[in-house]
């Protein structure tokens, strides 16, 4: 009698065993994951945060473009600085300016996004098991880079407010208890990414002071700052001092994201090694980029183009929360955000968002579970949802569809009751759902 040889298993990717130890953090979003239902004509997509650039006065645009190719082209397609051109740092200090900012263009790096200032001072800063301090729930795009950089996440608590200074504060205890070394704290203080909540001018001070005295790096990421609805944009915190706050700004939400342009104002020795960072990933940011850029903001009345942008935001918020408010069934809480791109919206216990979604996406909506926004699992009875590129009509239809699948969603619960040991995670995605006040 034969024996059948014994055939080895089909290796999917033949360098699994060859890999860094590091790219076992490196994981694809739920975000990235939804896109390629999200896209589709058919379904009215509430999950990503792409800015609406059809305001852009494109012809404008154009035209500055095709005056900086034939005057400037060969500078332009050339390489460049690796902390990046001297007029577009210095056009920078007066946009933060308009937060309270007051600083130096040698201090300020441009780079590939603000998602590569936050990959470029997480590399520079820590190391394999260092901890990193975020909101609960944080951008998943951050949380992604402290993951792949191995480093543990540790959330502090929110509310309507933001951050809540004695989470913070128990944060730090706790984890220096635990014989663990803190790098810096991460934290979106305007119209959060993606609770919608913006921190207290009160809490800012109070924060800054915390950090300061525990001797613990603030990385600021403002990216909306600029786009309130009701009221002049809040000092930043790098306002309130200039040492010990690395501040990250971003022209993807004021201006267009395809130019890939952010930038980091950091004290001046950080400044260095992020130089030195960013020379060593792309040599330079893009010349071209920041020079069509710079062209925008000196030939454009680029402060008009924000007010546009926040009044067509506006009123895709009012949209939203009032769409909400006519639809959403019973138990369902979401905040009205003053500004920036999003809603944070809390269901019902036992309701999980995660599981519901596939149900959503064959009912033509998408939506993103707010477990993507959490480095330790909670978040399933939240969701993100982003008014920012729809239209107000389709915004409308879109919650008509979420509140069909939500109701069926509920039929379900009552008819089948609800387990008692399901884990309930409401608002800022921990047990007690009196902690959800934004």
């Amino acid at each position: 009698m034969s024996v059948e040889p014994v055939r080895p298993r089909p290796v999917l990717d033949p360098y699994v065993d060859r890999y860094a130890a590091r790219t076992a953090g490196m994981t694809a979003s739920e975000i990235r994951a939804l896109f390629a239902v999200a896209s589709r004509p058919e379904v009215v997509s509430l999950a990503g945060g792409m800015p609406n650039i059809s305001g852009l006065p494109l012809d404008i645009v154009g035209h500055a473009i095709n005056d900086l190719v034939l005057t400037q082209g060969p500078v332009a397609m050339q390489y460049g600085s690796g902390q990046g051109t001297p007029e577009l740092r210095e056009q920078i200090t007066e946009i933060m300016r308009l937060e309270g900012i007051e600083a130096h263009a040698d201090d300020v790096v441009v780079t590939v996004g603000s998602q590569q200032a936050v990959d470029l001072v997480t590399r520079i800063f820590c190391d394999p098991g260092d901890v990193v301090l975020c909101e609960a729930p944080s951008y998943v795009g951050a949380l992604g880079v402290f993951k792949s950089y191995q480093c543990e996440v540790v959330h502090a608590e929110m509310d309507a407010d933001g951050l809540i200074p004695d989470a913070l504060r128990n944060a730090i205890r706790a984890t220096r208890a635990a014989g663990k070394t803190i790098k810096f704290l991460y934290t979106i203080p305007n119209f959060h990414n993606p609770a919608g909540v913006t921190l207290s001018l009160a809490r800012r001070h109070e924060i800054v002071e915390i950090c300061a005295a525990e001797g613990i790096l603030i990385l600021e990421d403002n990216p909306y700052g600029l786009l309130g609805f009701d009221r002049d944009p809040l000092p930043a915190m790098r306002s309130l001092s200039a040492d010990n706050i690395v501040y990250l700004g971003s022209f993807s939400k004021t201006f267009a994201p395809g130019f890939r342009v952010g930038w980091a104002l950091a004290p001046h020795t950080v400044r260095e090694k992020l130089v030195l960072a960013q020379e060593s990933a792309t040599l330079c940011p893009p010349q071209f980029s920041q020079m069509a850029i710079s062209a925008y903001l000196s030939n454009h009345d680029w402060q008009g183009q924000i007010k546009d942008f926040r009044e067509m935001y506006r009123e895709r918020r009012d949209a939203m929360t009032h769409a909400l408010s006519d639809m959403m069934p019973a138990g369902v809480r979401w905040n009205v955000p003053e500004g920036g791109f999003y809603v944070w919206l809390t269901l019902p216990p036992g309701v999980n968002a995660k599981a519901m979604l596939p149900r959503a996406v064959t009912a033509r909506v998408a939506y993103v579970p707010g477990t993507a926004f959490f480095a330790d699992g909670f978040g399933t009875s939240s969701m993100r949802l982003s008014f920012c590129y729809p239209t107000p009509e389709r915004i409308r239809e879109g919650v008509r569809r979420l509140a069909g699948v939500l109701e069926a969603e509920m039929d379900l619960q009552t008819t089948f009751g609800i387990d008692d040991t399901t884990e309930i995670r409401l608002g800022t995605g921990r047990d007690n759902p009196s902690t959800n006040t934004f």
